[in-house]
């Protein structure tokens, strides 16, 4: 794995292969969803949260951008313990805060707002369909935010108001989401 663009481009890293919990996002459908994020957000200003966050791989991506601040959740002890090593190694101790904790918990209870949110939930988890929808009751983006669920083709979201796109790489799709916005 490698870090696509910003301060740390180029550094690679690599997750324990034993008993690892996750499946990472591949570099080449990371770098097609980060050129379409390059035009539509401003990562200098992005408070960005990282669900199901793994080997926390969006998180550096998006601090070495620029990202103001990243929530990292995830509930695996081992993932944990990964991605505090790589935020001591990156010296990005103060940008990224971890938390563990079961990602449906963690939308309930906290009381942030962020303008990107990426969600890389197991893909034969039986709740994927509802994480849009938890998103947004539980209002976790900004009014300007944005919401990618990263998923595989089995998983469809077409007739959810609040999609405003997908891009499919191989059996990795991306479904982009943004908030309802107020009519005038």
């Amino acid at each position: 794995m490698r870090i696509i663009g910003g301060q740390f481009k180029g550094y690679r890293f690599t997750p324990p292969a034993d008993k690892w919990p996750t499946r990472p996002t591949t570099d080449y459908s990371k770098e097609a969803l980060y050129n379409i994020l390059m035009n539509i957000i401003d990562f200098e200003e992005m408070n960005f949260l990282d669900l199901f966050g793994g080997s926390g791989n969006h998180c550096y991506e998006c601090i070495s951008r620029g990202a103001r601040s990243a929530t990292y959740v995830d509930k695996f002890p081992n993932c944990i313990k990964f991605v505090h090593k790589m935020s001591e190694k990156l010296e990005i101790e103060d940008q990224i805060t971890i938390v563990r904790s079961d990602v449906f918990k963690f939308i309930k209870a906290t009381n942030s707002k962020y303008s990107y949110i990426f969600a890389g939930p197991p893909y034969g988890l039986p709740t994927i369909h509802t994480i849009p929808d938890q998103i947004f009751q539980h209002k976790l983006l900004t009014d300007d935010g944005l919401l990618v669920v990263e998923h595989n083709p089995h998983v469809r979201y077409d007739h959810h108001p609040r999609l405003t796109d997908v891009r499919n790489y191989g059996q990795t799709h991306f479904s982009f989401f943004k908030p309802e916005q107020p009519s005038t």
